[in-house]
């Protein structure tokens, strides 16, 4: 895979292929003796540049399938490739190093490690797959620069704000210049200007970058930001085409 370096948010490339797919995908939860299905069968191909919202009532399995879909989850049934691998193929290792490689992950919480800097948080997925240690941290000051937060490097989660902190975890999420960013109500916690400001960030990463963004939400104003709707419903999902 290459990495494009033409904007502040180059990514990988997927080829030609779609980033993300999956068939047949399900899902069954055990409570107690009881066996809940979550998802009945899921056939989707996400290609690279586009960005979707999958809306759907509490309970629809939006979040269950945006958590397999970046092998944060096993399915139940059928199969999930990213950028062409079959996640059921590979070993835990070879899963780890696939999702730090070709996807970012922005969630409803920032899930910030406290002790450490916001630079120091940034620069991690870098670190963890043994980028020498001077590159990985100018990579991460130049994304936390791109979100601007280039006066808040030395400064730990506590010391931010709820849109520092976010900002932060978009830049964490951008950092490792993924194929694909999975995001979990990435606005979820923050107010609406807040909130905005944060979808103006990942829109922009998207228009730089050729980003792929595939993003759970239940509000429609965030959903109006993506250029398709998928609608889940009973565990099976319906596009609206824009």
């Amino acid at each position: 895979m290459s990495e494009q370096q033409d904007s502040g948010f180059g990514i990988q490339d997927s080829g030609g292929g779609p980033v993300i797919a999956c068939q047949g995908l399900k899902k069954t939860l055990s409570q107690g003796d009881l066996e809940v299905p979550v998802l009945l069968g899921i056939d989707l191909e996400v290609m690279q540049g586009e960005r979707i919202a999958i809306v759907g009532a509490s309970g629809s399995g939006k979040s269950t399938l945006l958590h397999l879909l970046g092998g944060l989850d096993s399915a139940t049934a059928g199969s999930v490739q990213i950028l062409g691998q079959d996640m059921q193929q590979l070993t835990e290792e070879a899963r780890g190093q696939l999702r730090n490689r070709s996807l970012g992950f922005i969630y409803q919480f920032h899930h910030l490690l406290n002790e450490f800097s916001a630079l120091e948080n940034v620069a991690m997925p870098l670190l963890i797959r043994r980028i020498p240690d001077a590159e990985a941290y100018a990579r991460a000051s130049e994304m936390l620069a791109q979100v601007g937060l280039a006066h808040r490097l030395r400064h730990k989660p506590g010391e931010l704000s709820g849109g520092e902190r976010q900002r932060a975890a978009v830049a964490r999420a951008l950092v490792t210049r993924p194929a694909c960013v999975l995001a979990d109500e990435p606005t979820g916690n923050l107010d609406s200007h807040t909130g905005g400001e944060i979808m103006q960030l990942i829109q922009r990463a998207h228009a730089e970058g050729h980003l792929t963004v595939l993003m759970v939400t239940h509000d429609p104003g965030i959903a109006a930001h993506a250029q398709e709707v998928i609608r889940m419903r009973d565990g099976l999902i319906q596009r609206d085409e824009e």
